[in-house]
């Protein structure tokens, strides 16, 4: 094996291991490679391939433009209206950041004070998901009328969006601690506030992440549904401003760069997982 294709801590790991045990750390050093390059080749030949059947249906069916455009005709919009891409992207960007933060936080909070008093948690959990059944579109003019028609609703309505799953898992993660690790802070006289930071919130991690991820991508969800009541920028206003003037190419453009905008969100999560999780080495591989 060529040392210099390899991280030069695994070069290292390997120079340093003993002539018996160079076959099994260079088997061990091809597995982790092939792994690495199936979490990148498969979701690469996913998109490739609708991309593909996208075209195949359109051009052999041949579908109007105004009704579906073809893969390329909506590379070249993102060519040429960049400018107005990116002009109406950056707001939905700022309120899809504002109420994921907002809801992460409220949502931890929330979760904080249910683990600390049953009473509390079994009178309203069932009121926040009774809360959590109204669609959001139901929502979303009732939050304009009370804060306006700035970023105020958005952020308000991107933050309802990501509470109800971070709560959820958060709780179960501050629940779902080891009895016998619970019953050693017991023992060993533990506070109230250590046995919530030292166990449960280290218990927790996984589950919050793991509601953390579905809320960023939810979190784009409710800033362009709040768009759609009442915006003049934005990437929900570009798309109702597209519909109605039957431009479906600048329509799937605004389609593709709030798709973006969600998966840079879900990767920015991913990667403050993997920092903050460092004792489970896989996370995030499958």
């Amino acid at each position: 094996m060529n040392m210099r294709t390899l991280d030069p801590a695994l070069a290292g790991a390997l120079a340093a291991a003993p002539a018996g045990e160079d076959a099994e750390m260079v088997q061990w050093l091809a597995e982790r490679r092939r792994k690495v390059w199936r979490r990148r080749l498969l979701p690469t030949l996913g998109i490739v391939g609708l991309l593909v059947a996208w075209w195949a249906i359109v051009a052999g069916f041949g579908v109007k433009p105004f009704i579906a455009p073809s893969p390329l005709l909506v590379l070249q919009t993102l060519w040429d209206k960049h400018d107005v891409l990116l002009q109406n992207l950056w707001p939905t960007a700022v309120e899809a950041a504002g109420g994921f933060l907002l809801g992460g936080l409220a949502a931890v909070l929330v979760a904080t004070v249910f683990i600390h008093n049953k009473t509390l948690q079994d009178i309203f959990f069932p009121v926040v998901v009774m809360f959590n059944a109204i669609p959001v579109v139901a929502k979303a003019p009732i939050l304009v009328l009370i804060l306006g028609n700035g970023m105020s609703p958005k952020i308000t309505i991107a933050a309802l969006v990501c509470f109800f799953p971070t709560l959820v898992n958060m709780v179960r993660g501050l629940e779902s601690v080891n009895p016998q690790a619970m019953e050693l802070m017991r023992v060993l006289n533990a506070s109230k506030a250590e046995v919530f930071l030292r166990l449960r919130m280290f218990n927790a991690l996984p589950y919050l992440f793991s509601a953390l991820r579905i809320a960023a991508s939810l979190s784009v969800i409710g800033a362009v549904v709040g768009e759609w009541i009442g915006a003049n920028t934005g990437i929900g206003a570009l798309i109702i401003q597209a519909t109605f003037n039957f431009d479906s190419a600048l329509l799937y453009a605004a389609i593709v760069m709030s798709a973006s905008l969600s998966a840079a969100f879900f990767l920015a999560v991913t990667l403050a997982e993997r920092w903050v999780i460092r004792w489970q080495p896989d996370i995030g591989q499958h």
